[in-house]
């Protein structure tokens, strides 16, 4: 299964226009599933954004996963476990879906994009945080292709306001 786990603001965001995501560090003391999610996890594929967003992080977090970083960069020192990819995401989705676990699109919004403009999704898992920020990286950004239907599979709503919502695309 090909699973987005994401938060975004009330408004839509998912990273400042810097791509700070410093808006989210008052909401980081509730779990929201986070374990039990990583824990299905097998491959993360992220854009070349966020991985160098993530290389800023005290220390690497998937150290026990294999990490793919869709680019076309080389990557200098990347920690063990990180291959690249280019962004041909139908060859992509495909390698995906050959392997036994569950696979995280970690982020951003051109990686999202990519996978649901070929209808590579399986599930949503968005976090709306109680925050509007106005402006920045948005969750999507499509001026073209086709039109996904979702189906809510759950809400879950926390006393600090952060709602998860879980949808499967139909």
């Amino acid at each position: 299964m090909i699973r987005c786990y994401i938060a975004a603001s009330l408004d839509g965001y998912i990273a400042a226009a810097d791509g700070g995501i410093e808006w989210l560090k008052p909401f980081d003391t509730e779990d929201y599933g986070y374990k039990g999610f990583i824990n299905e996890i097998g491959t993360v594929v992220m854009g070349r954004a966020t991985y160098d967003q993530v290389l800023l992080f005290p220390e690497w977090p998937y150290k026990d996963k294999r990490v793919l970083v869709v680019t076309s960069r080389p990557l200098i020192s990347a920690p063990a476990g990180v291959e690249t990819r280019p962004a041909r995401f139908q060859d992509l989705a495909q390698e995906l879906r050959a392997q036994e676990r569950d696979v995280w699109l970690c982020g951003g919004t051109q990686l999202l994009e990519g996978f649901l403009g070929i209808d590579a999704v399986d599930r949503l898992e968005l976090f709306l945080i109680p925050v509007t920020l106005g402006g920045g990286i948005p969750l999507f950004q499509r001026d073209t292709g086709p039109q996904n239907r979702l189906r809510l599979a759950l809400s879950t709503p926390y006393p600090n306001g952060v709602v998860k919502l879980v949808y499967d695309f139909t």
